[in-house]
């Protein structure tokens, strides 16, 4: 069995070509909830939403997130009666907003809450939340500390931000499904995402590193020089005091990776580094990537 750790866009391409290429029930996944957000009382989990949709097959893949073909008429009608929904929300996935925030008021924790929704949609794979409790990702700007969706939705990535900082009321701690799934594992991955807002929360979650650190973790790059492929990395890296940049993503996970994969055209040099093609523009691309990263696996 193989654990990816998931946010963002990067790891689901990664994703879409594993699932061609590995047996689906050995598939973990460990997600990033530190962006999750409550809009119109209900519950959006975007990382997760993402990789769920995604193995059931309905992920909309021109923008990696929502359901493909998914209709926006309570979204516009919410905003012609002057709610500010500033994240554009389909109707089927607001009903799975909706269910989960349900649950989630019911009492129920977000694994059990993701669990129910996974095996709804026919998900094969075993889809975690990083954590059970409240995190939440806040970006410091010239408007004072923001929600992380407020900057890189509502904002677009226009705004200078100073520092990162991470919000809640008590410490995350991973799940004992999380830490079960990574002691089963036998190679950890280190999506392509985000290292500053994809990757940091889901490591630092107690428990998290240690798990690791008897794993043959293998971490794939979201840069190509100093740009990452998609995204507000660059800008997050400098935020959060780190190159953007294959250099300072390796840094940014403070020794974890055992093997660290680059792009073929990246000009920073990583030592020891593997290179691969990791732009996955499209379903092939994504299938030959996990390839190569299934063999480095079976290898070491």
């Amino acid at each position: 069995m193989i654990t990816f750790l998931s946010g963002g866009t990067g790891t689901p391409k990664l994703l879409r070509g594993m699932q061609k290429v590995m047996d689906r029930h050995e598939i973990s996944v460990i997600v990033n909830t530190a962006e999750d957000i409550w809009i119109s009382g209900n519950h959006i989990s975007p990382d997760l939403d993402t990789v769920m949709y995604l193995f059931a097959g309905i992920l909309n893949t021109d923008t990696w997130w929502g359901i493909r073909n998914d209709s926006f008429t309570t979204h516009e009608e919410i905003t012609r009666l002057g709610i500010d929904e500033f994240i554009a929300i389909g109707d089927r996935d607001r009903a799975v907003q909706i269910a989960r925030g349900e649950m989630i008021r019911n009492g129920m924790r977000l694994t059990n809450a993701t669990k129910i929704l996974c095996d709804r949609f026919g998900v094969r794979e075993n889809v975690l939340p990083m954590t059970d409790t409240e995190v939440t990702t806040l970006v410091k700007t010239d408007l004072g500390l923001i929600h992380f969706q407020e900057y890189w939705v509502r904002a677009k990535g226009k705004i200078e931000i100073e520092q990162v900082v991470r919000s809640f009321n008590e410490p995350p701690v991973a799940t004992e499904e999380v830490l079960a799934i990574i002691g089963a594992s036998d190679a950890v991955v280190i999506g392509p995402s985000n290292p500053i807002t994809s990757i940091s929360p889901i490591l630092a979650c107690e428990g998290m590193k240690t798990a690791l650190s008897d794993k043959l973790v293998i971490a794939v790059s979201p840069f190509i020089g100093n740009s990452p492929v998609s995204g507000p990395a660059g800008a997050l890296m400098k935020a959060a005091g780190f190159e953007p940049s294959s250099l300072g993503t390796i840094n940014c996970y403070e020794g974890l990776p055992d093997i660290f994969v680059q792009d073929i055209r990246d000009p920073i040099e990583v030592s020891n580094s593997s290179r691969f093609d990791t732009l996955m523009v499209d379903e092939d691309k994504s299938v030959a990537l996990a390839q190569e990263i299934l063999r480095l696996t079976r290898c070491c």
